[in-house]
Formats: structure tokens, C-alpha cells, sequence
């Protein structure tokens, strides 16, 4: 028994594997997402493109969405925020991070809030908007270079404990 790639901490076999194959369906749009990014990491590319919302699911290239999940190694799915998506709404945002690794194992962060829809009693990925990003603020003066190291060492910063 093997943990389901979505993070859930579930069996695959009791989580997104179900839903991949059609046994049930999604009943909550996070449930959807799971899944989805769970086919990503499994190939099951038949998947999502059934899940992907009939007025936008000529919009996919699908030979570039099967190349990105077949040459990617998937690291993890982290779920931010869920807004709506239970079984009695019709709509739901859901904002994530999917990491990955790419074929040259470059790693990549995936982020973004995805839209869903219900559609004839189905959840259905619609679209995807970029999430707002919080602007990092320094509460300290910036390290120079050369002055001496904040940690007390008595060194110049950049032969200290400087990342660069």
C-alpha cells in the first residue's frame, strides 16, 4: 500500500486512484485537483482531459501537457487556499504549488489558483488565474558586501556568511 501522490497521506489505492479510473467521482473540487495533479505524476493524460471543462478543453495542447508530465519528475503538491468547492457549491478557486523537477533535473514551483466548475453534477477544471504575490519587505538594512559580518565574526560579510 502506497501513499497517493496528491500528499493526502492516504492510500493511493483509497484516494485519487478511484477517481482516475472512474469508479467515482470527485465530490469536492479539491478532491478534482488531487487527482488531477495524482494523473500528472501517473501519465493518465485520458484523465485530464475528461476533467478539464468542455468549453475550454480545446484550449490544451495536448501534446505538450502529455511531454511536460511524462519528462517531469513530481515532487509534491501543496494545497494554499480553497475557496467554495464543496459538494454543494457550483464553483471553487483553489490556489496551489505542484513541484517538480524537469528533464535536465532542473527544479520548478508550479503556482497558481485554478477554477473550477461544476457542469451537469461534475467538478471540472475551467481555467487558471495567476495568484497575487505578496512583494517580500526587508525589516533590516541590506548586508553590504563588505562590511563587517552581522553574526559577529569580525570577517567582512562576503567571506562570512554570505550565500553568493
Amino acid at each position: 500500500m502506497s501513499d497517493c501522490p496528491c500528499g493526502s497521506t492516504r492510500a493511493f489505492s483509497e484516494c485519487c486512484e478511484p477517481i482516475i479510473n472512474g469508479d467515482v467521482k470527485a465530490d469536492r473540487a479539491e478532491a478534482l485537483i488531487r487527482a488531477r495533479y495524482t494523473a500528472h505524476t501517473t501519465g493518465a493524460m485520458d484523465f485530464i482531459l475528461a476533467t478539464h471543462h468542455p468549453s475550454t478543453r480545446s484550449d490544451i495542447d495536448e501534446t505538450a501537457t502529455a511531454r511536460w508530465a511524462r519528462e517531469s519528475q513530481w515532487l509534491g503538491l501543496e494545497i494554499l487556499s480553497v475557496e467554495g468547492g464543496e459538494a454543494t457549491d457550483t464553483s471553487a478557486r483553489i490556489e496551489f504549488i505542484a513541484r517538480y523537477r524537469d528533464a535536465a533535473r532542473r527544479r520548478h514551483t508550479h503556482h497558481e489558483r485554478g477554477v473550477f466548475e461544476k457542469y451537469h453534477g461534475q467538478w471540472y477544471f475551467r481555467d487558471a488565474e495567476v495568484p497575487d504575490v505578496n512583494q517580500f519587505r526587508r525589516n533590516a538594512p541590506k548586508q553590504g558586501r563588505n562590511e563587517v559580518c552581522a553574526c559577529g565574526s569580525g570577517k567582512k560579510y562576503k567571506k562570512c556568511c554570505s550565500t553568493a
